[in-house]
């Protein structure tokens, strides 16, 4: 028609919404605290929420309903409540905990939700993986045939450790647990293995000092910090080995092999002990509540070794729990004792011997890592166990007086060589041709009748002779074959004349 203007945008705009279907109702379900304790809530009004939800109670506090009763819900805070008081509004969110997941993690200190806790920023992922998960079924699951190397003697030669596998670090307080984990990490930086720290219920200065050995070990870009403190909120520590298995999950369904530390799981289930009681729910034996062994067992069954359908990555979990005066048969202890591929126990007795580390070969045991270890080690493996074991009943015997033979003295100074050997400091791990370099001339009467600092010594002079003098050992680890009588041959010769040389040197 003639004289009408076109219409204008707002007008155009108006009638686009007015055309526009009418947006489905908003359903909002609001409860109310009812009551307030330290890191548990009662709230009532939420008839339709379920377990595992995350509930809001503003502010930024998040909580995860845990029991389920008519009329209320037993709640767990991930946080400070301080400013939540009875009455206050508490809101469903259909969600589950979920934490940030992906490579942007790498190289960064987060909380158990994955929030920043150094000062790198926000972290940069767009994907969220819940913290609870099905495990993986026997079809998704591969043998597990590859050695995980921590680079510590006493642990590859005798408790060796398989990628994929789930071996328990364990012993009393002071033993040196926390070091052997550390050390395992530091000894990736040459290959491809991806590490996840979980640090449950640790004070903020072990913290501190297990990141900056990380950092000086040169791992911190190929490592996830994660920290959930003893100041915090116990249902920050509870599901902080969750969220570490959840990153870790995700970094293994990329082909990668990681491993997780989980420092340690007695402190986790003294949280879970506490907030169950404070939920009132019906208490156990030592006052843990009845669902204790799941608990764990289904974090732990979610490591393996994958098949190539499901990612063919592999997640090696090694889970860190402390024993109170060698005690191995407390509830804690042997629940992951039996959940657990193996346990590799560092003694007290050893530690007061000055023996570091302090794994105890008798009680120590890896039910799967013989067959993911290295054919060379096993060559040398079955020797050193029976070498350790005749030593030390040797030993408990001549603690009496008794005149002895010079069989029985020669037997006691190997033992104490091999024993000698298998010492080693902090944060230093050693490659494989240097180990068995090392073993061997212990075991074949090199260090016989030696002092510690001789010993010491003479260590040293032959793991610098192997690092120049000898490139074959390490590929014939490397690439799987036996070490046979040539190569054993090879290796004491060398380290015979490595050790002349090198007292020739030092009496010139």
């Amino acid at each position: 028609m003639e004289g009408v203007r076109p219409m204008p945008h707002e007008d155009k705009l108006l009638q686009d919404l007015l055309d526009a279907p009418a947006p489905a109702p908003e359903l909002s379900e609001i409860g109310q605290v009812a009551e307030i304790g330290d890191g548990i809530a009662i709230v009532a009004g939420l008839a339709r929420a379920l377990v595992d939800e995350l509930l809001d109670f503003g502010g930024g506090l998040m909580g995860v309903v845990f029991d389920l009763e008519e009329g209320r819900l037993g709640v767990v805070l991930l946080g400070a409540a301080g400013h939540v008081v009875p009455g206050a509004d508490v809101r469903r969110t259909g969600e589950v905990v979920a934490v940030p997941v992906g490579r942007t993690l790498l190289g960064r200190v987060v909380d158990a939700l994955g929030r920043p806790r150094d000062e790198g920023g926000e972290v940069r992922t767009d994907r969220t993986r819940p913290i609870e998960m099905e495990a993986p079924g026997v079809l998704d699951r591969a043998p597990v045939a590859r050695p995980l190397a921590t680079g510590l003697k006493a642990v590859d030669a005798t408790v060796p450790v398989g990628l994929g596998q789930r071996e328990l670090i364990i012993g009393d307080r002071q033993t040196g647990k926390t070091s052997i984990a550390i050390d395992t990490i530091l000894n990736q930086k040459d290959t491809d293995v991806i590490c996840v720290y979980c640090a449950i219920g640790q004070r903020g200065d072990a913290v501190a000092k297990v990141i900056g050995a990380i950092r000086d070990g040169g791992m911190m870009e190929r490592t996830i910090m994660l920290s959930a403190g003893d100041e915090e909120a116990p249902g920050l520590s509870y599901v902080a080995p969750y969220a570490a298995i959840s990153m870790a999950e995700d970094l293994a369904q990329g082909g990668n092999d990681v491993v997780v530390i989980l420092d340690d799981l007695t402190h986790h289930a003294h949280s879970y002990r506490e907030l169950s009681l404070l939920l009132r729910r019906p208490p156990g034996r030592e006052a843990f509540p009845g669902d204790i062994f799941y608990l764990h067992a289904r974090l732990l069954e979610r490591a393996g070794q994958f098949a190539d359908h499901a990612g063919r990555g592999s997640i090696t979990a090694l889970p860190v729990v402390e024993t109170q005066a060698e005690n191995l048969s407390a509830y804690i202890p042997t629940n992951l004792i039996s959940i657990t591929d193996g346990q590799i126990y560092l003694s007290p007795r050893l530690v007061r011997r000055n023996q570091f580390p302090a794994v105890d070969l008798g009680v120590s045991v890896s039910r799967v890592g013989g067959k993911a270890q290295a054919p060379a080690f096993r060559d040398v493996a079955g020797n050193l166990r029976v070498t350790l074991s005749q030593f030390e009943e040797l030993e408990e015997f001549a603690r009496f007086g008794t005149r002895l033979d010079e069989d029985t003295r020669r037997k006691l100074a190997r033992g104490a060589a091999v024993r000698a050997a298998l010492r080693q400091n902090e944060r230093d791990p050693m490659p494989g041709d240097e180990q068995l370099a090392v073993l061997l001339a212990a075991m074949d009467g090199l260090l016989d009748d030696m002092s510690e600092a001789d010993a010491t010594a003479a260590m040293n002079i032959i793991r610098k002779d192997m690092r120049e003098n000898d490139g074959d050992t390490a590929d014939l680890i490397a690439t799987g074959r036996t070490l046979g009588d040539e190569g054993r041959g090879r290796i004491v010769s060398g380290a015979r004349a490595a050790l002349a040389e090198g007292t020739d040197g030092a009496d010139a």
